[in-house]
Parts: C-alpha cells; sequence; structure tokens
C-alpha cells in the first residue's frame, strides 16, 4: 500500500472547501499515510471565491496558492506536479465532490500501473440543464470496464493517480490555454510514452453544472481548441473523425449552410430551458464546419 500521497486540486472561480475537508478527514485517517493537500488557484477575480477557500491554509498539510494570472488548464497542473514533494500525485478537480468512503484507499492500494483513472460520478440535476443531459447521456461510458476498451481514448484529468517522476517527465502540453482537450492530448502522449494507465471504479462525484448559456459558450471554446489542435488530436475524437469522414464537398457545405441559416436558432434552444441532445450534435457539427471555413481562407 502506498504511503505518501499529494493531492493536487486546480481551481478557477469556484470553492473547493468542502472538497478538501472530504479529502482532509479521509487522509488522516489512514494510518501511516504522509500527505499534503494544494489548492492551485489559477488566478481568480471572484472575491467571494478566495474569501471562501482561505480556511483552507488553517488544516494541517494544507494549503490554499493564489496565482496572480490565469496560466490555462494545463499550466496549472503542471505547476501543481512541481509544487507537490511525494511520489504519488492525485489530481481532482475542485468542482467534484468525495462520494465513497474508501477513496483514498482504494487509490492506495492501487499497485499494477503508473497512472490510474477513477472516473466519475454523475449526480442529481434537472432535464431542463443542458450540461446535466449531455454528461448523464454519457454516463454508461464512464464505468470502468468500458472505459478499459480504450484506455488512452478515454482519459479525463477530473480524477486520476500518477507517479509524481512520471508526470514531471510527461507534463502537460502548455500549448493549451483556453478550455478542453488538454487531457485527451495528454492520454496521447502516454501511449506513445508506453505508460499503462489502469482504469478502476473508484468516481468521484459530479452535481454542480453551469447554466445552459454558460455550456454552450465552453462548447464553443472547446471547438475552437479542437480545430486549433486537430492535428496534434487526430484520431482521438470522434467529431474529427467523423468530419474527416467527409469526403463530399457537397455535404460539407450543405451543413456549413445549415448552420449559417439555423446556427442562431439552434443556439437558442440550447440555452433555453428545453435542450436537446440531437440539436446539441447538430450544432457542434456545423460550428466546427463554419470554423474550418473561415479560419482556413
Amino acid at each position: 500500500m502506498k504511503t505518501e500521497l499529494s493531492i493536487l486540486i486546480p481551481i478557477y472561480n469556484a470553492c473547493c472547501t468542502p472538497l478538501v475537508e472530504q479529502l482532509y478527514h479521509q487522509a488522516k485517517s489512514l494510518r501511516g499515510l504522509r500527505f499534503e493537500i494544494i489548492v492551485a488557484d489559477d488566478g481568480s477575480d471572484r472575491e467571494d471565491t478566495i474569501a471562501a477557500n482561505k480556511p483552507i491554509n488553517m488544516l494541517e498539510c494544507c494549503s490554499y496558492v493564489l496565482r496572480d494570472v490565469n496560466s490555462g488548464r494545463a499550466a496549472i497542473r503542471n505547476f501543481l506536479a512541481g509544487e507537490a514533494r511525494y511520489e504519488w500525485l492525485l489530481f481532482i478537480d475542485g468542482d467534484m465532490s468525495v462520494v465513497r468512503n474508501e477513496f483514498l484507499a482504494d487509490y492506495l492500494r492501487c499497485e499494477d500501473a503508473d497512472v490510474v483513472c477513477g472516473g466519475y460520478k454523475v449526480g442529481k440535476g434537472e432535464k431542463s440543464n443542458l450540461r446535466y443531459r449531455y454528461e448523464k447521456d454519457a454516463e454508461p461510458r464512464l464505468m470502468a470496464q468500458e472505459r478499459r476498451k480504450r484506455p488512452y481514448h478515454d482519459f479525463h484529468t477530473s480524477n486520476f493517480m500518477i507517479r509524481r517522476d512520471l508526470m514531471l517527465d510527461h507534463p502537460f502540453d502548455e500549448q493549451f490555454r483556453r478550455y478542453g482537450y488538454e487531457d485527451v492530448f495528454f492520454g496521447k502522449e502516454l501511449r506513445r510514452a508506453d505508460i499503462r494507465i489502469a482504469h478502476i471504479d473508484n468516481p468521484v462525484g459530479f452535481d454542480t453544472f453551469e447554466d445552459n448559456p454558460h455550456f454552450v459558450e465552453k462548447t464553443e471554446e472547446g471547438l475552437q481548441t479542437l480545430y486549433e489542435f486537430r492535428y496534434k488530436l487526430r484520431g482521438y475524437n470522434g467529431l474529427l473523425t467523423f468530419v474527416g469522414g467527409i469526403h463530399i464537398g457537397l455535404v460539407r457545405s450543405t451543413i456549413r449552410l445549415w448552420h449559417r441559416l439555423f446556427g442562431s436558432l439552434e443556439r437558442r434552444w440550447l440555452c433555453g430551458r428545453h435542450p436537446n441532445l440531437t440539436i446539441f450534435k447538430l450544432y457542434k457539427l456545423g460550428y466546427y464546419l463554419t470554423l474550418t471555413l473561415t479560419k482556413d481562407n
């Protein structure tokens, strides 16, 4: 059983004090465990969340580090790895929650891999929330038995453990500054380095869902990231594979025309009270193909 663990939590404009307290009490209950919990705030500008996180510094072996500027999702994780001092690193997103009493213990018992992914479990939400409906639709694919079928493609940063030396040797690509896909490329790089990933059912809870307009905005930003790094991500994203399979120019033009005519209507629908996942997929396809036209010309 592992005896050293650095728990690393990147956040931005969010309060993660309850999460830290949950992890702290679990870690303290494990006899012989040397641990630390480091929260890195990536340049938050909301004074209320900053104030809500400062009590973390009052907990033994815990620290809250407020960074001056927003460096991006890849860079903040690399920063956390550099700050950590123990052999094993456990990365958890700050908007997650602990749902299992043996969460830390189960990670510490894993002995057969240098990277371990625990996954996440979708909590309660409203059907009027697009993010909730999107995550709920993906839920069957979140189980470890499904993730093991494509261990490198289904890598997520929300909840994973890695040896510190490996993380320092294979950091996240800091060219990924905007939202999205730094985790996908990290999984690809792990495969290239022949580093085995073990997928287990040791989820954190995901029950904080942004409102529909914000989720649509994040999706659009993610699609811009996907376009920017399309060559690096080739073979590791379903939308890229689908678009790459459209060899008839007329089909691409028709989808772009549809998006130009109806994209704004689809967006209003998705931001409203009755979002539809089929419309969401169509909107993403049209948005991405429009990017390929406007940016390539």
